[in-house]
């Protein structure tokens, strides 16, 4: 599954510029020259990235970087500010904000695309030599085969989906809908209730007497895998 990139930056040069460059990468890229068009955006469908300019359109970018980072579901978020401003004090404000990086204008495309590759590589730290690990939950993308505490795990192919998609974003709390949009895609006709069953029959397979669940239930908000203790 490709990973997702969500640009916030009003020159539709610079814009046009940055989504070929992170297409070329395999990325998934959304684009908006819009502050309160990216809240939205990220609260339909969170993307694994933000590159987000300082200065956009309706709600500056230093102000969508902090109401992102004060909401739960988003604060682990990595973001990547873009912005014209070069002074030391507007970095230091921007990274207190929560920005993980800064970029400051003109830059070079392959350099933001190696921050932005660097910055996800931090924000995932379960993935090790292709095995993502959550705990002592370990799942093989490639065998196909999945082990907590040493021990073989069996999982119908839906379970297997939906265990990696959690486990390649620990931490990051899932809406349904977007679960069904990742697991089973868009163009499925899945009830929500169907993804409560699939999470249920997941926990049953993974959770063994004495063990911590890691799959945690956000009220009115989603599910979400974590690391225990």
């Amino acid at each position: 599954m490709a990973l997702s990139v969500l640009i916030v930056e009003d020159e539709a040069a610079l814009s046009g510029l940055l989504e070929w460059h992170f297409k070329s990468e395999g990325y998934d890229v959304r684009v908006t020259p819009d502050g309160e068009e990216a809240l939205l955006m990220v609260r339909e469908s969170q993307p694994d990235l933000i590159v987000l300019d300082w200065m956009v359109e309706s709600l500056p970018g230093i102000e969508v970087c902090r109401q992102l980072r004060r909401a739960k579901e988003t604060a682990r978020l990595p973001i990547l500010m873009l912005t014209a401003r070069g002074e030391e004090e507007d970095r230091i404000r921007g990274l207190k904000t929560g920005a993980d990086d800064y970029v400051t204008k003109p830059f070079s495309p392959r350099e933001l695309i190696a921050r932005a590759e660097a910055l996800l590589r931090r924000s995932r730290p379960a993935l090790e030599d292709g095995v993502l690990r959550v705990s002592d939950l370990e799942l093989d993308p490639i065998a196909h085969r999945v082990r907590r505490a040493g021990e073989a795990l069996k999982l119908g192919p839906t379970e297997f989906r939906l265990l990696r998609h959690f486990m390649e974003r620990p931490g990051r709390v899932h809406s349904r809908a977007q679960l069904i949009d990742a697991v089973w895609g868009m163009d499925r006709d899945i009830d929500e209730r169907t993804v409560d069953v699939h999470v249920r029959r997941l926990r049953q397979a993974i959770d063994r007497d004495g063990q911590d669940s890691l799959i945690r239930t956000v009220r009115a908000a989603g599910y979400a895998i974590e690391f225990a203790g």
